[in-house]
C-alpha cells in the first residue's frame, strides 16, 4: 500500500496523490459542487477550462492517448456527467485512460435530495470501467488511487463520485489502499498462442486484420514481423479509431468495409483471418449472413476481454499484444501465404491512393480529395491527424496514411464532437509533435467551444474544416426515401464562430487558394503556438 505524507484534509491528501501519479493537468468545466476542491488550486496543478463538459472529456481523451497515462477530468454532478457521457463512451472505445472526478452534494443531507443531488452511479451506463463511491470522506484519496490503476490497466474511464463536503474533512494518516506502482504481465507463453498457430499452419491464404488496440510502436514492430513471416497482407478493421499497422507499408491492404456482403467479398481470397487488437468485425447497418465465408477459419487476439467475448471466432485469446504476436511469429512456419502457389498481394492500398490522387487531379473544383492531396504531400511522418469527416473519412485515411503510432485518431463511436477537443488535448500533451484536425462543418458545431480553450492556452493545432453546408452523411443515407425534414446548414459561418472564440481563421474557396494556404501553413505545423481554422468551401456538386 502507498504511504501518504500526513495531510490536514482530504483535499490536501488528494493533491499529494495526484502529484505522485502524474495527474497534474486537470480538464473541466466547473460547478458549485467542485468549488471546495478547486478554489485556490495549487500552482503546480494545472486546471484547463473547457466551455462544455464534452469538450473537457474530449481534451482529456486526446491528452491521455498522447501522454500514455491517465488524465484527470472534473465534472459537475448530473449536468456535467450527463453532458460528458458521449465523450466518455468515446474514451472507452479508443482506449483512453481517464480518472473522472464527479461532484456530488454534501453527503450530510444526501438522503433529503437537496438541489444538485445527482443520481450518478448509473448515469454513464456501462461505458466507465468502474464507478467508485467513497464510503467515507477519508477514503476519497484511496478511491482516486484505485481509479488511476484501473484506468491505466483497462485503458478507459473510471468515475469517482465525491460529495462536496468531503474535501474539507480530516485526512487519515494511513496508507492509501493502492500500490505506488503496478504493472500487468507483458509476456505470453508459447502455449497461449498454440491454437492460433495451428490455424495459421493449416492456412494457404491467411490475412491479418488490426484494430485500435494495436496502436503502439511495440505492436507495430511485432505485427510487421508476423506479416513478413506469413507473407500476407494486413487490413484495418472497419471503423478503426486508431491505426494498428503502418499504413504506408507495402503489405497494408486498406480498410475493410462495414457491410457483411462487402466484407465477405473483401475476405473471400483468404482462408484464415486473424484479428489483432479488435473484435471480429465491427458492422454498421444490419445485413443478413455471416461475416466471413463458411470455410474461413477465424481468431482474435486482444487485451480487452469484452472484444474477445463478443467475437464469433474459432479461437480467442486475451493477452498483451506485442508479446502474443511475437510468440505467434515464432510458432508458425514461414510463408503460409505462398502454399497455394500464388504470391500474396502487396501495394493494394497504394493502388487505391493513386486512384484517389488521380481523381483529385482531375477535379475542376474543391473536393475533399483535393484537400487531402495537398495535405498528404506536405505533412511529416510524425504528424497526428485527428479526423472527424464522416462523409469523406475513407478518402482521408487512404490519402493521408498513418506512418507512426498515434498517427491517426478518429471518432470511435459515431457521436460527433470528438475531433476538435481531442486534437487540442493531443497537442497539449505532445507540444512538439505536429497535430492536424480534419473536421466536417457539421461535426465542428458539436464542440465548437473547444476552440476557445485552444486560443486561451496557446495550443498550436491547425483545423481544416470541410464545409459542404449540410450533414452530408445523413443526406446520402436518406437517398431516395424522401426529402430530409431538416434544413441545410446555410448561414452557419465556422470561420466566423472561430474568430468570435479568439481563433484566427481563413476561408478557402478556390484550388489556388488551397495550394497557397497549405504551402504556407503546413511546413510550420510543428512549431505553431496558436490555433488556426481553415474553412474549405467544397464544390457543391
Amino acid at each position: 500500500m502507498t504511504p501518504v505524507r500526513s495531510a490536514a484534509s482530504v483535499r490536501e491528501a488528494t493533491f499529494e496523490l495526484a502529484r505522485s501519479r502524474g495527474l497534474t493537468t486537470w480538464f473541466g468545466n466547473p460547478g458549485s459542487t467542485e468549488i471546495p476542491l478547486l478554489a485556490g488550486l495549487p500552482g503546480d496543478l494545472r486546471y484547463v477550462l473547457a466551455l462544455h463538459e464534452s469538450a473537457a472529456a474530449g481534451m482529456a481523451t486526446g491528452y491521455a492517448l498522447a501522454a500514455g497515462r491517465p488524465a484527470m477530468v472534473s465534472l459537475h454532478t448530473t449536468a456535467g456527467l450527463g453532458n460528458a457521457v458521449s465523450a466518455l463512451a468515446s474514451a472507452r472505445a479508443i482506449r483512453a485512460p481517464l480518472v473522472v472526478l464527479v461532484g456530488q452534494q454534501d453527503r450530510r443531507h444526501l438522503l433529503a435530495e437537496p438541489f444538485l443531488t445527482g443520481r450518478l452511479a448509473g448515469l454513464a451506463g456501462s461505458y466507465p470501467l468502474d464507478v467508485l463511491q467513497p464510503p467515507r470522506a477519508p477514503d476519497v484519496p484511496g478511491c482516486i488511487a484505485q481509479a488511476w490503476h484501473a484506468a491505466q490497466a483497462g485503458r478507459g474511464p473510471v468515475i469517482v463520485i465525491v460529495p462536496m463536503g468531503d474535501w474539507d474533512e480530516a485526512a487519515e494518516d494511513l496508507p492509501v489502499p493502492a500500490p505506488a506502482r503496478s504493472r500487468s504481465a507483458s509476456g505470453a507463453d508459447p502455449g497461449d498462442v498454440a491454437a492460433i498457430g495451428v490455424l495459421l499452419d493449416a492456412a494457404t491464404s491467411p490475412v491479418l486484420v488490426t484494430g485500435a488496440g494495436a496502436d503502439s510502436a511495440a505492436a507495430w514492430s511485432a505485427l510487421t514481423g508476423l506479416a513478413d513471416r506469413l507473407d500476407c497482407p494486413v487490413f484495418s478493421e472497419p471503423f478503426s479509431a486508431r491505426a494498428g499497422y503502418p499504413q504506408d507499408h507495402p503489405r497494408f491492404a486498406g480498410f475493410l468495409p462495414a457491410g457483411r456482403a462487402a466484407l465477405r467479398r473483401a475476405l473471400a481470397p483468404y482462408d484464415t483471418v486473424v484479428v489483432i487488437g479488435g473484435a471480429l468485425l465491427r458492422q454498421y447497418h444490419y445485413e443478413p449472413g455471416s461475416l466471413v465465408g463458411p470455410a474461413t477459419r477465424t481468431a482474435v487476439i486482444s487485451e480487452d476481454p469484452a472484444e474477445v467475448g463478443r467475437s464469433p471466432v474459432d479461437f480467442g485469446l486475451v493477452a498483451p499484444l506485442p508479446a502474443a504476436v511475437m510468440a505467434l511469429t515464432r510458432a508458425v512456419a514461414p510463408g503460409a501465404a505462398r502454399r497455394d502457389g500464388r504470391p500474396p498481394p502487396t501495394g493494394q492500398a497504394d493502388a487505391l491512393r493513386s486512384e484517389l490522387a488521380g481523381r483529385a487531379g482531375r477535379a475542376a473544383g474543391l473536393t475533399a480529395e483535393t484537400l487531402f492531396a495537398e495535405i498528404a504531400g506536405r505533412v511529416t511522418a510524425d504528424t497526428i491527424v485527428v479526423e472527424e469527416t464522416p462523409s469523406s473519412q475513407d478518402e482521408a485515411h487512404l490519402m493521408i496514411p498513418a506512418r507512426r503510432p498515434l498517427g491517426l485518431l478518429r471518432a470511435p463511436m459515431g457521436g460527433l464532437g470528438f475531433g476538435l477537443p481531442a486534437a487540442i488535448g493531443v497537442r497539449m500533451a505532445l507540444p512538439r509533435r505536429p497535430v492536424l484536425g480534419l473536421i466536417g462543418d457539421g461535426s465542428s458545431l458539436y464542440c465548437i467551444q473547444a476552440l476557445w480553450t485552444a486560443a486561451h492556452y496557446g495550443v498550436g493545432v491547425v483545423f481544416f474544416v470541410l464545409s459542404n453546408g449540410r450533414y452530408q452523411v445523413m443526406h446520402d443515407l436518406i437517398g431516395e426515401r424522401g426529402p430530409a425534414p431538416w434544413p441545410p446548414l446555410s448561414g452557419v459561418s465556422v470561420d466566423g464562430l472561430a474568430a468570435a472564440l479568439g481563433v484566427a481563421s481563413l476561408r478557402v474557396t478556390t484550388r489556388e487558394q488551397l495550394t497557397e494556404v497549405a504551402a504556407d501553413v503546413l511546413p510550420g505545423l510543428r512549431h505553431r503556438d496558436r490555433p488556426l481554422v481553415v474553412t474549405v468551401a467544397l464544390d457543391a456538386s
